[in-house]
């Protein structure tokens, strides 16, 4: 398995085709959806409403699945995901999250944001690793990514429109940056920068699911992370003792510079 190092050391991501076989996939999608059938879980906030109008309560997400389910972790350790990261890192990340997004018809999307402004990693930044469970396209509300935005420091949030998004802060773009659809085919991982600007757009569709399985990591010379992020993982299931990073630094806004918008590290993380 080859993965295009130069692709992702310019734009900020990659995506490595067929990473996982149909039977693999499809073995994950039944997985996750006998688990979301099953009941409720750690991490679903929001709880489950079957009979709700909004998909996403039919639906919610889950979260920190490997902490208590053994597929999920051995997706998130396993040697392929490794193998890439060794090639566009040099080394293995640490592991610290798991997510599983199910995103059926009708289902909001997530406004433009940067993992690292959750994760406030230190140093170094977070990466992730996202595997499509169907096919992604901008129907079904695909990954939309601003190629190259990993070069550019945290952005000062704003508010987002919560009826296009389930989240409720977004970053603002300049008026030269434009995101662009990720369409990948179930099996694909693909794999981006912590400082990479990404979202997605809601799923227009009236009876696909874009579901897709996701796992953050860090940098591996990092010495804090978010306390949602601990414990902290090694790929040989090691747990390492890092110190919880906590809120603020700087942030950059968009400032008009005659008749020019430059970033400027003027805001103030929450």
């Amino acid at each position: 398995m080859q993965v295009d190092v130069k692709q992702f050391a310019e734009q900020g991501y990659v995506t490595v085709r067929g990473m996982f076989s149909a039977e693999e996939t499809a073995s994950y999608r039944r997985h996750y959806m006998d688990m979301r059938a099953a009941g409720e879980y750690p991490g679903d906030f929001a709880g489950v409403d079957a009979g709700s109008s909004d998909p996403l309560k039919r639906y919610p997400r889950l979260i920190h699945m490997h902490r208590w389910d053994k597929v999920s972790l051995d997706w998130m350790l396993h040697e392929r995901i490794g193998s890439a990261f060794r090639q566009l890192l040099g080394k293995e990340p640490l592991a610290v999250q798991t997510m599983l997004y199910f995103k059926p018809a009708g289902a909001r999307g997530q406004a433009l944001h940067q993992d690292q402004y959750y994760l406030r990693v230190q140093p170094g930044t977070c990466i992730a690793a996202w595997m499509a469970l169907d096919d992604c396209d901008e129907e079904n509300g695909c990954l939309q990514v601003v190629p190259g935005s990993h070069k550019l420091p945290l952005l000062c949030p704003v508010d987002a429109d919560t009826s296009e998004s389930f989240t409720d802060v977004t970053v603002p773009l300049s008026a030269d940056m434009q995101p662009e659809p990720v369409v990948m085919k179930a099996g694909d991982v693909f794999f981006f920068n912590g400082q990479v600007i990404h979202g997605s757009y809601p799923n227009t569709s009236t009876g696909r699911f874009r579901r897709a399985l996701i796992g953050h990591y860090i940098d591996a010379a990092a010495d804090q992370v978010a306390r949602y992020y601990h414990p902290v993982m090694r790929f040989d299931g090691a747990i390492v003792d890092l110190d919880v990073a906590e809120g603020g630094g700087q942030c950059g806004v968009w400032v008009d510079e005659d008749g020019v918008e430059v970033l400027e590290l003027s805001g103030q993380l929450g």
